[in-house]
């Protein structure tokens, strides 16, 4: 509670209701626009999967696998993991190559790799 006013502050709340007019400007400049704040979320909600989750760990691993491996290593059917890899390309999460009949998938790219280790590094120091 603040003494001067009698007013009472949640543990999250201000208890001045002054903003700072320059950090709060500073911040809009540099803050996402709505539409990347979309495809962030986008992006989250795709990654936000734990069957899609563990698909692209084990590309993480292996660097590249086909569908009957990844299928193997992460024990779902060929169809669930086929259906996860096209939405997962479609997002520019994964890329494939061919090899004759064989088609190969791997992460996209290097930051797709640091996110998804950036990711389980978080987990275990957050526990």
């Amino acid at each position: 509670m603040n003494s001067s006013s009698g007013v009472v502050a949640g543990l999250d709340g201000c208890v001045v209701q002054e903003p700072d007019a320059a950090r709060v400007a500073a911040t809009r400049d540099r803050l996402v626009t709505p539409e990347e704040a979309t495809r962030l979320a986008e992006l989250f909600r795709l990654l936000g999967d734990p069957t899609r989750a563990r698909l692209l760990y084990a590309l993480l691993e292996a660097g590249e696998l086909c569908v009957c491996d990844l299928s193997d290593a992460v024990e779902v059917t060929d169809t669930a993991v086929s259906h996860a890899l096209r939405l997962l390309r479609t997002a520019g999460i994964v890329a494939s190559r061919r090899a004759g009949r064989m088609i190969y998938y791997r992460l996209a790219d290097a930051h797709v790799r640091m996110l998804l280790d950036l990711s389980r590094e978080h987990l275990r120091e957050t526990g």
